[in-house]
């Protein structure tokens, strides 16, 4: 559906985007993360062809986004991070000028605009002028606004911004059924969500790709995969000294102490070689110096971490 060939966008001496590289299936939705400055927009704003590119190629079911500009973007329905909204409209109003732009008229218009209403849960909505509506049904205006055309792919840049948790968790289902009939992808920091939905990761930093592939299999290579917490009482150098010898365990870092003397609890976070699991190692440690312990927990990899491990800069 998407295939982007060493895509470069450049404003001056600065480079935005760098040799971007990656394709997209059919049917996929695709959750598209980066920090802020990495480069994500820019893409998004070329692959739609609101930028030209100063290098590079992209093309949308075949069709060429700068050589046949508007049959690709014919494919593609765009859903900007900040909705441009009329105000002085009503709903459906306001989709039917949409609709008229987009070429559509007469009984597909209506019949389009019906359904976009339905599926975006804004039948009871339809008549309320824009300006009275609340920041998530303004978020599915705009995604409503997206598939008029029934478009094959839809972009969604930060669809979840300022909404409160209802609102994420609502639109969050929404974009899973969409994925049932469209390709999906989705730019997004709430990483969370974005795990939820997506079946397949990219991830960019200084405008380049750092990881691409599915979420489980970014958390599995990740670095950080056996991280482990341990709450244990006792001297923290004699601790650390001897959790650092213990196979697989690459750093040992304390994080806090609470206490006074010998009654000082240490709160320490064991970093261990990916796909390892040194509890019982720690455990039998513990038992063997009488330290006490009162927390021995192994944290589960998150796109979060994934992600954070890939784009930090210290």
């Amino acid at each position: 559906m998407i295939d982007i060939q060493n895509l470069t966008k450049t404003y001056g001496r600065f480079t935005a985007v760098k040799n971007l590289s990656f394709q997209v299936g059919a049917g996929q939705v695709v959750g598209f993360l980066g920090p802020n400055g990495a480069g994500k927009t820019t893409t998004l704003r070329m692959l739609t062809g609101y930028l030209p590119p100063t290098s590079g190629t992209a093309s949308i079911a075949g069709h060429d986004i700068f050589k046949d500009s508007v049959k690709a973007r014919q494919q593609i329905g765009y859903m900007p991070e900040n909705v441009p909204l009329y105000d002085d409209m009503r709903v459906r109003e306001y989709l039917k000028f949409r609709a008229n732009i987009k070429g559509m008229s007469g009984r597909d218009a209506r019949n389009n605009i019906t359904e976009t209403i339905e599926t975006c849960g804004l039948t009871h909505m339809r008549k309320r002028m824009i300006k009275t509506l609340s920041k998530g049904y303004r978020q599915r205006v705009g995604l409503a606004d997206a598939l008029l055309n029934n478009p094959q792919l839809l972009v969604l840049d930060e669809p979840t911004n300022g909404l409160d948790p209802n609102q994420i968790r609502s639109i969050r289902r929404l974009i899973k059924k969409l994925g049932e009939n469209h390709t999906i992808l989705v730019s997004s920091h709430i990483l969370s969500e974005v795990e939820m939905i997506a079946d397949h990761i990219v991830i960019i930093d200084g405008g380049q790709i750092q990881a691409s592939d599915t979420p489980q299999n970014l958390i599995d290579g990740m670095r950080a995969a056996g991280r482990v917490s341990l709450e244990v009482q006792g001297d923290s150098a004699t601790i650390t000294g001897a959790l650092e010898r213990l196979e697989n365990v690459k750093k040992v870092i304390l994080d806090e102490q609470h206490g006074e003397g010998d009654l000082v609890w240490n709160y320490i976070t064991v970093m261990c070689d990916s796909g390892t699991d040194t509890r019982s190692s720690i455990s039998q440690l513990a038992s063997q110096f009488g330290w006490p312990v009162r927390t021995l927990y192994r944290h589960k990899g998150t796109l979060e971490d994934v992600f954070v491990e890939l784009t930090r800069k210290d």
